[in-house]
């Protein structure tokens, strides 16, 4: 999972540069991993927007086959609990610690030393180049 503990705080932010104790042992796999269906015939519709939230998300790009079926696992048993009529505090704990384990959560991510960082939008190219034309005529 990550570090226990509070959750760190954001590269730029932190003043120390401390190492880690155990070093990162990669394992290099060929091929794109993309998400499988949900495979729920009429979901509810927070669970069919978290999933689908989940494949947009960055983090997703570092998921293999067995995350992805973990995050299907997920949102069945999410299915159930937003339709159950006495939904359980234990339930829903284990719901936010499996989603933990997806890193759909800034903390969790940290935790985990992963940081996303949204590029800027750029302006549409016909809406800059008629401000510049605007510009250029001194409107």
């Amino acid at each position: 999972m990550g570090t226990r503990g509070p959750v760190p705080k954001r590269s730029e932010q932190r003043i120390r540069r401390n190492r880690t104790d155990q070093p990162t042992e990669s394992v290099t796999e060929l091929g794109a991993v993309s998400a499988p269906d949900l495979g729920l015939d009429d979901p509810h519709p927070l669970v069919a927007e978290w999933y689908r939230a989940l494949t947009e998300s960055a983090q997703s790009r570092y998921f293999e086959p067995s995350d992805w079926q973990t995050a299907r696992f997920v949102a069945h048993t999410m299915d159930r609990y937003v339709r159950s009529s006495k939904p359980s505090s234990q339930m829903f704990a284990a719901l936010m610690s499996a989603m933990s384990d997806l890193l759909v959560t800034e903390g969790a991510r940290r935790r985990a030393r992963i940081e996303i960082e949204r590029g800027q939008v750029e302006e549409r190219a016909s809406v800059s180049a008629l401000a510049e034309y605007r510009r250029s005529l001194g409107v």
